[in-house]
């Protein structure tokens, strides 16, 4: 999955700080990208964050899926907008999960997937 198939020829790496940055461009909160690649093949990297209120979760995956599109990537799969307390965007070798914090914590993906070395807060 390292290399994306556009015309800029990005990385799954730059992916993730692409929308790492557009998380935070919406004053996103720890905002972390978590290295998944040689655990599964479901994708490269996990972008994490939070935002506050179930509008700033919209708002927060409408800018990653906007700024995305804007590079020349579109979402395979948006959910969890309609109650936004967990809002996921797949972009295939990058997945962004924005959560209200309870449900961060409740789930855990950076404990479930994560390991210091792999995980890198933005």
């Amino acid at each position: 999955m390292g290399t994306m198939h556009n015309a800029n020829r990005m990385t799954s790496t730059d992916l993730a700080g692409i929308i790492a940055a557009a998380a935070a461009d919406k004053k996103a909160r720890d905002v972390v990208i978590l290295d998944i690649r040689g655990k599964t093949t479901i994708a490269d990297y996990f972008v994490i964050c939070e935002g506050d209120t179930d509008r700033q979760v919209r708002a927060i995956t409408d800018n990653i899926t906007d700024v995305c599109k804007q590079h020349g990537f579109r979402a395979l799969a948006v959910a969890g907008l309609k109650d936004a307390s967990w809002a996921c965007a797949d972009f295939d070798a990058v997945i962004a999960h924005v959560f209200l914090p309870g449900e961060r914590t409740f789930y855990d993906l950076e404990g479930l997937w994560g390991d210091p070395a792999g995980e890198r807060a933005v």
